[in-house]
């Protein structure tokens, strides 16, 4: 069996797995990632984010997390949203959830289909007399799967920072498999933003100083998913009704008109709850509940806490009069971050 070979087919199981896009890049690909990470955390815009600089070592070259490695296979799997995001800005009584989240957690169901295409992957090498080791990574380890994804042609970074495809659009989840076999690379991605400024122009916080470079402290994702503290003053007007993540920048790409095909993927269809939550009902949640309802979704792990303080920033938003009752009810909760915003709250709907 020949490398080309092993290569087409092993991107035709990806199809079959699920996989929107999938290309090879070579275990050394995108060796200026290192410095960029570098500028980058020395800037402090990781904000709070402790972990990128504690492995920042492992991020930098996949070799450094795995010295064996002689080729990384990207992978994306599309989750479209059926409707815009967007939709849903001016319901002031619900909380804006991103669309990644409002499904089964990604993590799951992307890392059960790394699994597969790499078990795939070692028997097909097998039956050539190869042996093949790999590892699968999907988010939580120190990857830098953006510029390594371009690196191996599925995509390139846009001026957002995420990973944009021609045909899918920017609602991609990326996984890596990397593997000690020598597979056919593919060319990296071009880019393709041209002079579009989209994105820039409609992020509310102004997150992004400049084109293809982001500042985590000012971006409503970072603030409301893992920020611990209080709401910096200065941004929470501006997150209006978001209360997990931020989709704006991303909704407002004009290459998401081709991924239409992508719609068709329901691995990630949006839980009813989840995909307009009234604020009310998650503003009375304690901690049990807030597990029952978050149960098998990436928003559990931000706690109650940091829930109940985004939902009170959107209350305070919301200028609606019906959720005084709710807010008061939070003004002696134990934890001081909810105390915070359900003070702020409530002067607002004063």
């Amino acid at each position: 069996m020949t490398v080309t070979s092993l290569t087409a087919r092993l991107k035709a199981q990806a199809r079959a797995e699920g996989f929107a896009a999938c290309g090879i890049a070579p275990a050394d690909a995108a060796p200026e990632t290192a410095e960029r990470l570098r500028d980058w955390l020395a800037s402090g815009a990781h904000g709070e984010m402790e972990w990128m600089m504690s492995r920042a070592h492992h991020r930098e070259r996949p070799k450094a997390l795995w010295p064996e490695v002689r080729s990384l296979i990207m992978l994306g799997m599309s989750y479209a949203p059926k409707e815009d995001p967007l939709r849903l800005e001016s319901e002031t009584d619900i909380g804006r959830i991103s669309v990644y989240a409002q499904g089964k957690d990604y993590h799951d169901v992307v890392k059960k289909a790394l699994k597969r295409l790499a078990r795939w992957l070692v028997a097909e090498a097998e039956r050539d007399d190869a042996k093949a080791d790999v590892k699968v990574f999907v988010d939580t380890a120190p990857v830098m799967e953006k510029p390594l994804s371009a690196a191996a042609g599925i995509g390139w970074q846009g001026k957002h920072t995420n990973l944009l495809n021609r045909e899918q659009g920017n609602w991609l989840f990326l996984g890596a498999i990397y593997t000690t076999l020598d597979l056919e690379a593919d060319p990296p991605g071009e880019d393709h933003c041209g002079s579009c400024t989209r994105c820039q122009t409609a992020c509310p916080t102004d997150a992004f100083p400049a084109p293809y470079r982001l500042d985590a402290r000012r971006c409503i994702s970072y603030l409301t998913i893992e920020h611990k503290g209080p709401i910096p003053e200065e941004f929470r007007e501006a997150m209006g009704n978001r209360i997990y993540g931020c989709d704006d920048c991303l909704a407002v790409c004009p290459w998401n008109k081709f991924a239409e095909q992508a719609r068709a993927n329901r691995l990630f269809s949006a839980r009813a709850e989840l995909a307009a939550p009234k604020l009310a009902d998650l503003l009375a949640l304690d901690d049990a509940e807030f597990r029952t309802i978050f149960a098998g979704s990436p928003i559990k792990r931000i706690g109650r806490n940091r829930m109940t303080r985004n939902c009170l920033i959107a209350a305070g938003n919301s200028g609606d009069s019906a959720l005084v009752e709710p807010v008061k009810a939070l003004l002696d909760d134990p934890d001081e971050t909810v105390r915070d915003a359900a003070e702020w709250a409530i002067e607002r709907l004063a």
